[in-house]
């Protein structure tokens, strides 16, 4: 006893709406796997710690803040940084020097001459 292809269609449709899942007879793949997933955007994001303001931030915050004296501030990182730049370069091991502005090129004009 066969049971019509057409029923079982039905009855694999109202199952489908019973089961709150998506209808999908040609068994396409249409991503429904992936997009029931939790997200896991929140998760990584507090994973790692907020980050804190640094001596950089608050010079670039304040920077037009005048009370009628410079604000002196000292980053030492940032001194840090700049001392180890200077004994690279003493050593020869810096980054190279930019490349200055381009010379003029000489037009054909000019070559025939010589």
């Amino acid at each position: 006893m066969a049971v019509p292809q057409s029923r079982l269609q039905a009855l694999h449709k109202l199952q489908t709406t019973l089961f709150s899942q998506t209808y999908n007879p040609q068994h396409l793949r249409t991503g429904n796997k992936i997009l029931r997933q939790r997200l896991r955007g929140p998760a990584i994001a507090s994973y790692y710690p907020r980050r804190l303001a640094t001596m950089k931030d608050l010079k670039n915050a304040y920077k037009n803040f005048e009370v009628g004296v410079d604000m002196q501030t000292w980053d030492e990182e940032e001194e840090e940084r700049l001392e180890r730049v200077g004994l690279k370069k003493l050593g020869g091991k810096g980054a190279p020097k930019k490349k200055g502005a381009p010379k003029a090129v000489e037009t054909k004009d000019k070559k025939r001459k010589k």
